[in-house]
Formats: structure tokens, C-alpha cells, sequence
């Protein structure tokens, strides 16, 4: 009988502006939840996961990876990309990758698909892997608003499609028996969130809609959210299912508590994180 596991992947770590992950909140608000540095940044993980099920290799999302992204890695505070060796350590070679998830295209989740071979051309990270992203996502990220034209680096997910390794989704959908997808439009058009049944339990990869465990308050809203109501209400329909329903939720970004379980007590909800 085959197993289904789980295990939380790394690409590293990314600083970005502490005001534009709170958003619209005044910094005497959250400053004291997190650490920041003299240019204001607040360091981030860039966490991805691995699941195995049904025989396959399950990746989702990839991380900033490795290329140069036009100068801008010491702006963001990029260190050497991680995610490779991350999965090496757990016994699974790229090669060996069938599926890729992309929760969005912003280039800290979809940055790690591509990247330069020693002539400097482009080749895919995983070239057996179909790469699964919504239809509105890959619209919104290969024509992109002046206000968002600079999270998207075409050099990350175009080449998918020129592959033929893309594989397109019109809203929530089941990938593998157990392993879905809910289509989550507030952070950015056609973001998703992937949950899988595993061991009786429901698992859920947030992606940026709960970007860490600073962010489970429902105000807290990055500024970089496209669409900053809805995903009020994503997050509110979504905590409150985890929560009721026991869900393990794992945080795309999340550094000193990187998972865990919602619980109430006397009327308040807090997390009880865990190791994965």
C-alpha cells in the first residue's frame, strides 16, 4: 500500500517591507510582533512543500529560486536558493518531481521552475512535472497592471507553457484523489490554496492568504493583495473551516511558527504550532 507523507521544503529566506505585509494597520500595531531591520524589512521564509501520494512527487510552489531576477536579490535580501537541496535531503532529485502546484506566479512562489544551465539558457528545474495553475493566475501574470508588473519575472513561468509542461485550471479542482485546489482570488487573480486529506486529517498550504502566523487576525492584509476585501472574506470562511474542522495549516511564509492547529479557548482562537 502506498503512504502519503508530507514535509515542509525551504528556499530560504526573503526580507520585505514590514508596512506593506500589515498593510492598512499602523505599525504601533504590529511592531511588536516581529522583528525588522534598519530598512524597515521583516525577514520571511520561503517555504515549500513535498507530498507524496499515489506514487508521485508533489511540489508546491518553488521558491525565488536561483536566477539574478534583473539585480534585485540584495534588495530583497536573497541568499543562495535552497530548495533543490532541500529536496535532495529528503531522497527526491528533481527529475523525480511529477507534479509542481503553484499557489500564485508571484516570483517568491514560482521563481524556483526555471533556471540557467552553464551556457546561460533557461531549462525547468523539474522536466518531468506538469506545472498546475490557474487560468486567471497565468492570465493576470503574462499581462500584468502597472501596479503589479514588478512581482511578475516572465523568465519564471512562460517557459512552462513553451515546454509544454503547463497545465491550466478553470477554479477549484482535484488534482489527485484527496490532493485539491480552492481558487482564493484575494492576494492576486487566480491565487490558490492546495489541501489534501492525509491520515483522517485535512491539511492546507495558505499560500499568501495567511502569509504567517502574524497574519491569522483577519485585519492583518498585506498591501501587496490585489484584492484586499476578498480576501477578508477568504480568510474569514477558510480560518473559521480550519479551525472547526481540525485542519493542519501550513504558512507560506511563516518563520518561527511555520504550522499548527487552530484552537479556542474561552471564546479566543489560537494556534498551537507544530514541527513539521
Amino acid at each position: 500500500m502506498m503512504t502519503t507523507s508530507i514535509k515542509l521544503l525551504t528556499d530560504g529566506t526573503i526580507k520585505r517591507d514590514g508596512g506593506c505585509m500589515f498593510g492598512h494597520l499602523p505599525k504601533t500595531i504590529w511592531e511588536n510582533r516581529i522583528t525588522i531591520d534598519r530598512k524597515n524589512r521583516m525577514t520571511l521564509n520561503l517555504n515549500c512543500l513535498l507530498i507524496q501520494l499515489a506514487g508521485k512527487n508533489i511540489v508546491v510552489d518553488t521558491g525565488v529560486g536561483s536566477k539574478e531576477m534583473d539585480g534585485l536579490r540584495g534588495q530583497y535580501g536573497l541568499g543562495p536558493s535552497k530548495l533543490t537541496k532541500s529536496l535532495k535531503s529528503m531522497g527526491v532529485a528533481p527529475n523525480q518531481v511529477d507534479i509542481v502546484i503553484l499557489t500564485n506566479l508571484h516570483f517568491d512562489h514560482s521563481g524556483g521552475c526555471t533556471k540557467l544551465d552553464r551556457t546561460g539558457d533557461l531549462i525547468p528545474t523539474f522536466p518531468k512535472a506538469t506545472h498546475f495553475v490557474q487560468r486567471t493566475c497565468w492570465e493576470e501574470a503574462i499581462s500584468p497592471s502597472e501596479r503589479f508588473s514588478s512581482v511578475y519575472f516572465e523568465n519564471n513561468f512562460r517557459p512552462i507553457a513553451e515546454w509544454a509542461q503547463l497545465e491550466l485550471m478553470d477554479g477549484d479542482t482535484e488534482i489527485l484523489p484527496g490532493l485539491n485546489v480552492t481558487e482564493t482570488n484575494g492576494p492576486a487573480r487566480g491565487h490558490q490554496i492546495v489541501t489534501l486529506n492525509h491520515g483522517g486529517e485535512r491539511v492546507a498550504f495558505l499560500g499568501d492568504l495567511v502569509p504567517t502566523a502574524h497574519h491569522l487576525d483577519l485585519p492583518s492584509i498585506p498591501s501587496f493583495d490585489q484584492y484586499p476585501e476578498e480576501t477578508l472574506e477568504q480568510k474569514r470562511e477558510m480560518l473559521g473551516r480550519a479551525e472547526k474542522e481540525g485542519w493542519l495549516i501550513i504558512f507560506s511564509h511563516g518563520t518561527d511558527r511555520k504550522a499548527g492547529y487552530l484552537e479556542n479557548y474561552n471564546g479566543k482562537t489560537f494556534l498551537r504550532p507544530i514541527e513539521l
